[in-house]
């Protein structure tokens, strides 16, 4: 029976304390529509590029943007179908985040693989379990770092850690950011496919983080974290092959901490003014890319002028910006001090 060893540390318990701290005002921050939709195809490039950059991937960030924009990119095959593979399991996962899914199954864990490693592996490597022996090398010395279990240990492993998973009273009373941590390992660990392991498992452990409550509008991205560090990745990873997830689930929490917080900052920069969402009776609106703009330039500037708009907006007549200030001042986000052409147009 899969039972995961570890203890919660004073590093884990702050880390999970920011978590929970960047989660509630994630949640209860106004946010406008079109910076919402920006915040998630934003994470959703950044855990296309990095979830699998960390793998070897050699496509730049802003060609991995372009691969999703459906653009045509220069390079290996494999790495651009890597990209759209990692799009598409992202859609998946948030598709069953909706539907509240109440069990992680096996047959759903071969999906998430399957959508990774389409067009990639063969149709007989693509959602099946591996059917040899592997080990994982040191890319620099060649020297084995870990062997996972034999090929015919792997579906009854499997089906352990996905009856701890759904099993109430063994995993439900575990912080829901722990049990994506511990479901993360253990799936590299057990290393159930021939390739695409640690894709599968940086997707579970973000599926399951969404499942938690943890969804944050899905703005974040914690494969950037991971690539960005691979180093400390893996070798914290490593750390646990003892069977102690204790340093681990310290540097997964930290991870998410880092990520959600940076999220959290972004989110209040653009949404200072925390009454906005009570002024507008709790609804969120709509505003144009301009009036964005706008917005933007005056939390950073403090203010804008008639003369600024030209600046501003180059390619714009003076009468339109002006039109999209007027319809700010309506929907009261801004107020204007003043009656001349001097006059200032500042945030309510």
């Amino acid at each position: 029976m899969f039972n995961p060893v570890f203890n919660i540390t004073n590093k884990t318990l702050n880390h999970i304390a920011k978590i929970e701290a960047a989660e509630e005002v994630i949640r209860h921050s106004p946010l406008l529509p079109l910076w919402e939709k920006q915040f998630k195809e934003d994470a959703i490039v950044r855990s296309a590029y990095h979830g699998t950059h960390i793998e070897g991937n050699m496509l730049r960030q802003d060609e991995a943007k372009d691969v999703l924009l459906g653009k045509d990119v220069l390079g290996r095959p494999r790495d651009i179908q890597e990209i759209i593979n990692y799009r598409k399991v992202i859609e998946f996962i948030d598709d069953e985040a909706h539907k509240k899914i109440d069990k992680i199954t096996e047959q759903l864990i071969q999906k998430l693989h399957r959508i990774i490693t389409t067009k990639i592996l063969t149709a007989e490597q693509t959602g099946e379990y591996r059917l040899k022996q592997v080990v994982i090398r040191n890319s620099a010395t060649g020297e084995v770092t870990f062997k996972p279990p034999a090929p015919m240990e792997v579906p009854f492993l499997m089906r352990e850690f996905i009856y701890w998973i759904n099993n109430k009273t063994d995993s439900s009373d575990i912080h829901p950011v722990l049990r994506a941590g511990i479901a993360h390992h253990e799936l590299v660990r057990i290393h159930p496919f021939i390739d695409g392991n640690g894709r599968v498992a940086r997707v579970l452990a973000t599926l399951m983080l969404l499942l938690g409550g943890y969804d944050i509008r899905r703005f974040f991205s914690l494969e950037e974290h991971y690539d960005k560090d691979a180093v400390v990745y893996y070798e914290n990873l490593g750390k646990a092959t003892t069977g102690d997830l204790t340093a681990w689930l310290e540097y997964f929490t930290y991870g998410a901490s880092i990520e959600f917080s940076k999220t959290k900052d972004k989110i209040l920069k653009l949404s200072k003014d925390v009454k906005l969402k009570e002024k507008m009776g709790g609804q969120q609106i709509f505003l144009t890319e301009r009036q964005i703009k706008i917005v933007e330039y005056i939390q950073e500037v403090g203010y804008l002028q008639n003369k600024s708009f030209s600046s501003l907006f180059t390619d714009i007549s003076e009468d339109s910006v002006l039109r999209d200030v007027q319809d700010l001042i309506k929907k009261g986000i801004l107020k204007k001090v003043g009656s001349t052409k001097s006059a200032r147009y500042v945030s309510v």
